[in-house]
């Protein structure tokens, strides 16, 4: 299956007002939120509801699952149902997935809401390419981009979020604040999405199907997705043990300094509207090429950062802030070349595309966790700087492709 330009979809309007595009961003972020609150809760969640230690880690790693299967089963449904029916009703499983974790009271009820929040999150990527086909070729790459901004600032705050209310309150109050959240996005949601009917006739699993196709003939997909994955994958990494770090003896921070630690790696959603503009005027090589090195950059700084001085401190967010301009400008760059591609099969080439990326994060996770416990924050930062300079190095590989 060749993937070439077709008709862009009917009954859409093919520009973006400025509070249309607020709301895309702000719903991405409000809704990719959802999959982080569990991470900087597990302890408590774990205390509370009597997980085994073995089990704690499956607090995270259920939502995550859950989420790599959405990527995969649901969101190519964007190119075969109406998309505002479809983004509503996956609010709407988010807002009952976060009261199943609110009311939880066992940790068989908890690892299945988990699981659902996991699954339901993936109208995030909905949105992104729905908006995406709403923004004329000229300026596609800046709409990606404000809208991943969004998306990028509620990943990163989400941790911060979620440590400070369960302090003012408890674990459960998280879930209850974000499930009225996404009960009240969806209303807002409702009054003010166009409707979008992509042209697709194929059945469900003739539409799965195809995504094997695409993924073995778009070459741009294929090095746009690798690319993204080594950088996610130094991003997981560094999130995953850069805790780790600062709660250690050497730093002795504490969970609500970690959390304002956390704010720091906001700051890289700057990035994503800049990364946007610079791919709509043709200079994506050039975006990508300076990203990977942000990436490499970064963990190279950090292996000063182990000391627990002030200077040691600062360097860590240097760190975190350099990693994170070089992830999102990378991603924007990735997702303006895919969107490209072809308007009827955006949602089968996002879904792959996350599918990828998130692979590469979620074997970052595992790395850093071993790394750390194996030989410190120098084995994590030396593995961490992997994961870029292998992208670059396969980067430099493309010549002419775009």
């Amino acid at each position: 299956m060749s993937v070439s330009a077709t008709t862009p979809d009917a009954a859409m309007p093919r520009a973006l007002s400025p509070w249309l595009t607020f709301l895309f961003a702000a719903s991405c972020g409000f809704v990719a939120a959802n999959l982080y609150y569990g991470q900087p809760l597990a302890g408590l969640i774990s205390a509370d509801l009597g997980f085994s230690p073995a089990a704690t880690g499956l607090i995270v790693t259920l939502t995550q699952i859950g989420y790599g299967l959405g990527l995969l089963l649901l969101v190519p449904l964007a190119d075969l149902f109406e998309n505002r029916r479809l983004i509503l009703t996956l609010t709407v499983g988010s807002a009952l997935a976060l009261i199943g974790a609110a009311f939880s009271s066992t940790p068989g009820m908890f690892l299945t809401a988990s699981l659902c929040i996991g699954l339901a999150s993936v109208a995030a990527q909905v949105l992104v390419p729905f908006a995406a086909s709403m923004a004329p070729d000229a300026t596609r790459g800046q709409v990606v981009g404000n809208v991943m901004s969004g998306l990028l600032c509620g990943i990163m705050l989400a941790r911060p979020f979620a440590s400070l209310v369960a302090e003012a309150s408890s674990w459960h109050m998280v879930y209850y604040v974000t499930a009225a959240v996404m009960i009240a996005l969806g209303i807002v949601l409702r009054a003010n999405l166009p409707v979008r009917v992509p042209h697709t006739k194929l059945r469900y699993g003739e539409l799965l199907a195809s995504m094997g196709h695409l993924a073995v003939n778009s070459r741009v997909l294929q090095r746009r997705a690798l690319y993204q994955a080594g950088m996610f994958g130094a991003f997981s990494l560094f999130w995953t043990t850069a805790p780790l770090l600062l709660a250690s003896p050497a730093f002795g921070i504490s969970q609500s300094g970690i959390a304002l630690f956390a704010l720091a790696g906001a700051a890289g959603a700057i990035a994503s509207p800049i990364a946007g503009r610079l791919a709509d005027r043709g200079m994506t090589k050039v975006a990508s090429t300076l990203a990977m090195l942000l990436g490499m950059g970064s963990f190279l700084i950090s292996h000063f950062a182990t000391d627990g001085s002030l200077t040691a401190l600062v360097l860590l967010t240097a760190a975190a802030i350099l990693l994170d301009f070089g992830v999102t400008t990378n991603l924007v760059c990735g997702q303006r070349a895919i969107y490209g591609l072809s308007p009827e099969h955006r949602g089968r080439l996002n879904g792959l595309f996350m599918a990828t990326f998130f692979t590469g994060g979620a074997i970052g996770s595992a790395l850093g966790g071993w790394a750390y416990a194996t030989g410190g924050w120098t084995m994590a930062a030396w593995i961490g700087f992997c994961f870029p300079a292998l992208a670059f190095l396969f980067f430099l590989t493309e010549g002419r492709e775009k």
